[in-house]
């Protein structure tokens, strides 16, 4: 680049960034000091300094939705179903196989729908 004064003359310094890499925008997080301690510990290991450590950590970062409670509740459900099919294996394995497989495969299916739900929700 030429200077405006004299424009045979070449300008020194750095050159501008690109429109693209220009940060414009600022984002106000209050931070208790353990937490902002934690932060420049970790921009430290990392070789970087908060600011940039936190702007990379914000862009590589993913969050999850909140549990909704029809989701809450299926979850409860699965719970219950895993407690029941443990002490129903434990039962199967003291007293034999034959007489509980019926019971098994039923809550297996139970779980598998269950879980099919799970899976179509948003």
């Amino acid at each position: 680049m030429k200077s405006p004064k004299n424009p045979n003359r070449p300008r020194g310094g750095r050159p501008p960034k690109p429109e693209t890499e220009r940060l414009k925008r600022r984002l106000v997080v209050c931070l208790t000091e353990t937490d902002y301690d934690a932060l420049c510990r970790k921009a430290r290991v990392a070789g970087l300094v908060c600011a940039e450590y936190a702007r990379r950590a914000l862009a590589r970062s993913i969050v999850r939705a909140r549990m909704t409670p029809e989701m809450l509740t299926l979850l409860r459900q699965l719970t219950g179903m895993a407690n029941n099919l443990n002490q129903l294996a434990r039962m199967a394995h003291v007293a034999g196989y034959g007489r509980d497989t019926a019971t098994l495969a039923a809550l297996v299916d139970r779980i598998d729908a269950l879980l099919t739900r799970i899976d179509k929700l948003p």
